[in-house]
């Protein structure tokens, strides 16, 4: 699934390209996809000039002048891809939205797993929309901290991955930066998230908006069907620390007979990555 690097970059593509401009054609090609796409969306965006850009969490927000946002959601495998003004876009059968600025460039969401979502609301009312409402802070914003961090996992009695994965905890995480984040901070996936200390929650808030920063810098990780909107990979897959890495030496640690390398931890049907010496296991607290 694209997590938050990967649908920031794409927001910054279509900013790049479509901010200003006006919609000249919309097409809708099937009822659904997640959810039902709103019943008045062609009439709303056509004619319509974007005003601006945002990501909420891995959600993308498109601003318009009639006060409206269009929110794109690119789901489990959705990606967008943007044609610029000449170019002929290539079909793809699982294209099932797209729009047309008046000076042809293209935006079509392609989604053949259909787990991404379309929708329009006023823009005043953005907070308030039911994919939005209980997102919690932005990582890389100021409301993310070590004391809130402190004080919403303070309550929690589950692993400090599944609680990173929590949306209501903090917005746009998802399995790869968690992993990521964890290793840097040397926090093992299974510690009770209650039990982290302060020095713990402050070593994770700054892994947590590094690794972004470096996943957002290298435009992304390139999983399976995500690219970025013009059509080429993100490299940060090649940063990768620990994830995807199981049976591979720690770029931390010296090697046998001290650590033999990365290992994999399957917590609620997903893959966690960890170097046990730089991660100690519960009942090993450092």
């Amino acid at each position: 699934m694209p997590e938050l690097p990967e649908v920031e970059t794409v927001m910054r593509g279509m900013r790049l390209h479509l901010d200003g401009k006006t919609i000249a054609r919309v097409a809708v090609r099937r009822a659904d996809l997640r959810f039902p796409f709103p019943a008045d969306l062609v009439a709303r965006l056509e004619g319509a000039t974007i005003t601006g850009f945002a990501r909420r969490a891995k959600y993308i927000l498109i601003r318009l002048d009639t006060g409206d946002t269009l929110l794109l959601h690119l789901g489990m495998s959705g990606r967008v891809l943007l044609s610029l003004p000449g170019d002929a876009p290539v079909p793809d059968r699982h294209e099932h939205f797209f729009f047309e600025t008046t000076d042809g460039t293209r935006c079509g969401l392609i989604d053949p797993r259909r787990f991404g979502a379309v929708d329009l609301m006023p823009t005043a009312e953005e907070g308030a929309h039911r994919l939005l409402a209980r997102l919690g802070p932005e990582p890389l914003g100021n409301r993310f901290s070590q004391h809130w961090l402190q004080e919403v996992l303070a309550r929690r009695r589950t692993s400090i991955k599944a609680a990173l994965l929590d949306q209501t905890v903090v917005a746009g995480l998802g399995n790869i930066y968690v992993s990521e984040a964890l290793f840097r901070a040397g926090i093992h996936p299974a510690r009770l998230a209650c039990t982290l200390d302060a020095a713990e929650d402050a070593r994770l808030v700054q892994a947590i908006r590094a690794v972004l920063r470096e996943a957002i810098a290298a435009g992304g990780s390139s999983l399976r069907d995500y690219v970025q909107p013009d059509g080429e990979l993100g490299y940060f897959q090649h940063a990768w620390r620990v994830y995807g890495r199981a049976g591979q030496g720690c770029p931390d640690c010296p090697g046998p007979p001290a650590c033999h390398g990365v290992e994999r931890l399957e917590q609620a049907g997903r893959s966690s990555f960890f170097c046990p010496l730089c991660q100690p296991p519960p009942g090993k607290v450092s």
